[in-house]
């Protein structure tokens, strides 16, 4: 199975932006078309994108999500989308948008009840975003941290219905310092579904590491804006 490579569109008041370690006053502006970013992402070979809302996850609901819609009815491309997902109005939103997946996150902590009950009504198209600071679950745009093991929690979605999980190490998001290939990997082991790693991802030779541990995704976002390497490359290399 070859690694599925997901560049990151994260959106914060209309802007391509990338945020250190979660850091809404630690901000990089990329862009300020959401929607041109993902047309030149599809245009480079992306099957799939990945648009997070900072500032619906900071708010708690919808922000940003016209440039979703826009780039999943105009392009070519499967689209996944986080942050501000607090409903089930929210996940009908964009399914019946075009949206091919939607991650819930903060919810599921606060609320896994709720979590369990959409995993079971719309299958492979709710994905659970699992963010951690030293193992342990944040939520909120990563502004909270629960006392929630990101393993455990996974393991009960799983049990529950789910089939995919974005795993974040907080610690090495947006550092391009690499991934934390191990709770990925970890995370993988205990749940026996697709675990998609976030975070960390610098070089070519991490998607190797990654692709030869048996990832099956990979969300990428600094290193393609600081030019580490290009979207055609990271295909390339995984595509091997």
């Amino acid at each position: 199975m070859t690694l599925t490579i997901y560049p990151a569109i994260d959106m914060r008041g209309g802007n391509c932006v990338r945020l250190l370690q979660g850091d809404y006053d630690k901000e990089t502006i990329y862009g300020d078309s959401p929607f041109d970013m993902a047309r030149a992402f599809a245009s480079d070979g992306a099957e799939w994108i990945h648009m997070v809302d900072l500032d619906g996850a900071k708010d708690g609901k919808r922000v940003n999500d016209r440039f979703v819609i826009e780039a999943a009815k105009q392009l070519n491309v499967n689209v996944q989308i986080g942050g501000g997902i607090r409903s089930e109005e929210d996940i009908l939103h964009y399914l019946e948008n075009g949206i091919t997946r939607v991650i819930i996150g903060s919810i599921a902590v606060s609320n896994p009840e709720f979590a369990i009950d959409m995993i079971q009504k719309y299958g492979r198209k709710i994905v659970v975003g699992i963010d951690a600071k030293n193992g342990y679950v944040a939520t909120h745009g990563w502004l909270n941290t629960s006392e929630v093991k990101a393993v455990e929690l996974s393991k009960r979605f799983a049990d529950k219905g789910a089939e995919t999980f974005i795993f974040t190490d907080i610690a090495t998001d947006g550092t391009l310092s690499g991934p934390n290939i191990a709770a990925v990997c970890e995370m993988a082991e205990v749940t026996g579904k697709t675990v998609i790693a976030s975070g960390g991802v610098s070089s070519l030779a991490d998607l190797r590491a990654l692709n030869a541990e048996g990832v099956r995704g990979a969300i990428v976002g600094k290193a393609l804006y600081e030019n580490r390497f290009t979207l055609k490359e990271a295909l390339d290399e995984v595509g091997k």
